[in-house]
């Protein structure tokens, strides 16, 4: 039997966790999604006019970005030594709700493993600085390996020296496709930001600043829009450090989401450890270079993340919107 006190703690944890949601990365920093609190019971939705229509057609990258937001709530839930109990796509006929989640009592004295993850939730930020050369060791690489699995999701990290330069190819000639595309350039800019009080898109102060000496055999976005980004130019993304690629089995909004939760699971494994991450995915997002990347790595999984792991100076944290900017309440 539900008691008050049971129902005033579960509807607190669950306003942190909605908070928590709200740390979460995202394409673009986009942001993507709304958030339905009721009195025991939180709500995942996507928030389509915050789809990139150029980047993002089919919505892949909107939902994987919603489904990082799904992890950081599960998290705080853990933290709180509360069993969330996730329901995806609980109704068929709503494609904006990917989720639900409620609360209970978490029934184990040890809790759930992922609640140790909550001290690092302010902590991850995407770091486009030039990584040092530490490798990345491989006893973390299994961490990282089973936090993709728990989350039914794949992670494999490129070593092969042929898959390496393929991955590099690549990854280049869906860079040039993408900056071909006016439509591209255009949304690049309209989320690209030196508004230092803008609370999404991706600021100068997180950006490396474009001046053809980045080096980068793996290139890493050109968010540099405005000519003012404040991170050195010398980033050199290679081929050579440590590279791994997320999938799923599957390819549709299900698997999308599920490729998400591993994503931040695994990015914020990386902060624990005190490393950091990039993500790479412009190979994943043109639909031809991401055919090619399964063909010539052999893949038997649908790939959807590449990342760059390893160490590198801080970088400035991105902004995030107000949880009354996201949030819905049910009365």
């Amino acid at each position: 039997m539900t008691t008050s006190q049971d129902l005033r703690t579960a509807t607190g944890a669950l306003r942190r966790a909605a908070v928590r949601a709200t740390f979460a990365p995202s394409v673009h920093n986009t942001q993507p999604w709304r958030i339905l609190l009721g009195h025991d019971e939180l709500g995942l939705l996507t928030d389509r006019t915050r789809q990139l229509q150029a980047l993002d057609p089919t919505g892949r990258q909107l939902v994987i970005s919603c489904g990082c937001a799904l992890f950081n709530a599960r998290v705080s839930l853990a933290a709180a030594d509360l069993t969330a109990v996730v329901t995806r796509f609980p109704d068929i006929s709503r494609s904006d709700l990917l989720a639900t989640i409620a609360v209970q009592q978490s029934p184990g004295p040890q809790g759930d493993p992922i609640a140790a993850l909550d001290s690092v939730v302010e902590l991850r930020h995407t770091n486009r600085r030039r990584f040092a050369d530490d490798a990345v060791p491989p006893e973390m690489l299994e961490v990282l390996e089973q936090a993709a699995l728990a989350e039914d999701s794949i992670l494999v990290q490129i070593r092969d020296p042929a898959q390496r330069l393929a991955v590099a190819r690549l990854s280049q000639q869906a860079d040039a496709l993408q900056n071909a595309d006016a439509g591209y350039r255009a949304e690049l800019r309209a989320w690209t930001t030196t508004d230092l009080a803008r609370l999404d898109g991706v600021p100068a102060t997180a950006v490396p600043q474009v001046t053809g000496e980045s080096h980068d055999e793996v290139p890493i976005r050109d968010f540099d829009t405005s000519g003012q980004g404040l991170l050195p130019s010398d980033t050199g993304s290679s081929s050579q450090q440590c590279l791994l690629l997320l999938g799923t089995r599957g390819d549709n909004p299900a698997a999308w989401l599920r490729a998400g939760e591993a994503l931040q699971r695994i990015l914020l494994e990386i902060t624990r450890h005190g490393f950091t991450a990039s993500p790479l995915t412009q190979v994943i997002e043109a639909a031809v270079t991401r055919e090619a990347l399964q063909t010539e790595l052999g893949l038997t999984m649908m790939p959807h993340v590449l990342l760059r792991v390893g160490r590198a100076a801080a970088t400035p944290a991105t902004h995030r919107r107000r949880l009354v900017d996201v949030l819905i309440e049910r009365p």
